[in-house]
């Protein structure tokens, strides 16, 4: 049987997909291993026992002079910021990536800006977007929306010129105006993609929330990493790391769960 035949059952499949980690896990250790020999005070790889120690007191112990778990606050700080932005983001890429893919007018007047607007590199605007909107958290909200916001836009406007032509002139052969052609028929073959785009997007946007909250913050995951940085505290950088990695799969893994969901019809034609 051909290689590209041979398909793993469940348990290899979850040993696949395991083995990355594990040989990473391995990999980090040794190395880990080999520069503590050499130097026992080196502060580059700390041991995965420290790494693990460090976890555990940044989820329970609570900071000496506000009596607070940093982590928590950092992290619902982070999550509030995300949501706002991708949010925010999700909605106009849905409005105007309907208007463009229905709207011959519409298309004309934001297709070339969005194209545009895409070009441009958004961690340069960080210091505009600070003057303008200031040093709280319209300004990080607003990068993670200029970041993202041109992307799943232009995607979504794609899907919605890929619709059948034959389904919009059924439609409006029925009497159906431009409303109902965009809620009952565009709507809901976009929405799946929606979803998707929303999760294709999650790591530019945990990028562009770490560098707003490294510049200008004084809460959040981003600003803890390069606040602990001064001091070599590889072993707090790293579970901050490992936190935001582990943040990031389960919000993917909840956008999957809910496209499976919603839209079953759509997981079975893939």
């Amino acid at each position: 049987m051909r290689l590209i035949n041979r398909i793993p059952n469940r348990p290899g499949a979850v040993l696949l997909a395991a083995l990355p980690f594990v040989l990473l896990l391995v990999a980090y250790s040794v190395a880990s291993d080999i520069r503590l020999t050499a130097n026992p005070s080196d502060k580059l790889l700390p041991a995965p026992s420290t790494i693990a120690a460090t976890a555990e007191r940044l989820f329970t112990e609570p900071d000496r002079r506000s009596k607070e778990i940093l982590l928590w606050n950092d992290t619902v700080a982070s999550l509030a910021r995300l949501m706002g932005g991708v949010g925010i983001s999700a909605l106009l890429s849905l409005v105007i990536g309907l208007a463009i893919g229905l709207l011959p007018y519409a298309r004309s007047l934001f297709s070339s800006f969005i194209a545009v607007l895409s070009m441009v590199p958004p961690l340069a605007l960080l210091p505009i977007l600070f003057i303008v909107f200031g040093l709280g958290e319209t300004s990080k909200v607003v990068l993670i929306v200029i970041g993202i916001t041109p992307f799943m836009t232009r995607d979504l406007a794609q899907r919605v010129l890929e619709i059948p032509k034959e389904q919009i002139v059924k439609a409006q052969t029925l009497g159906a105006s431009t409303a109902v052609i965009a809620l009952r028929v565009a709507l809901p073959q976009i929405l799946p993609r929606l979803i998707s785009n929303v999760r294709l997007s999650l790591g530019s946007a945990w990028l562009f929330l770490i560098a707003a909250e490294a510049v200008a913050s004084n809460v959040g995951l981003g600003y803890r990493i390069f606040l602990v940085r001064r001091y070599l505290a590889m072993d707090v950088i790293l579970t901050y790391v490992i936190w935001i990695t582990l943040l990031a799969f389960i919000i993917d893994w909840l956008l999957k769960t809910l496209s499976r969901r919603a839209f079953p019809w759509m997981e079975a034609g893939l």
